[in-house]
């Protein structure tokens, strides 16, 4: 069984026909790719990709909230980003590190083309319920 997260407050909408996350079988939370999309300016920010990132994670942050978990919760990511290369994963990796800390959770980078920003970010977590 599964039960999908719909827009809330401070959330991105869903640009397409997906949730924004799916609790499955009431143990984990997969939440879709969150974009650079700051819902307090309506639209998606394009900046550095350490400002993207900030902002990619505080919507995967709200996401997992829906849900009751947090970014502890988190065992598996996969970060896109638009130019992969040292300089890109680095700055990236840097706002990572510091939201997820010790959690560390499995990850995978890939590079890919992106439309119109340069961070995509999609996880899976456990519910501790």
């Amino acid at each position: 069984m599964k039960s999908p997260i719909a827009a809330f407050a401070g959330s991105p909408p869903a640009l397409g026909p997906y949730s924004l996350g799916v609790v499955g079988e009431g143990k984990f939370v997969f939440v879709s790719g969150m974009v650079p999309f700051d819902a307090a300016a309506g639209k998606i920010q394009r900046g550095t990709i350490a400002e993207q990132t900030e902002i990619v994670i505080t919507n995967i942050r709200n996401v997992l909230a829906q849900a009751g978990a947090t970014l502890a919760d988190v065992v598996s990511c996969r970060v896109y980003l638009s130019e992969l290369n040292p300089e890109t994963f680095k700055e990236m990796n840097e706002v990572y590190g510091k939201h997820f800390g010790e959690s560390k959770p499995a990850r995978a980078t890939v590079g890919a083309q992106l439309l119109g920003f340069d961070v995509e970010i999609e996880c899976v977590a456990v519910l501790n319920s």
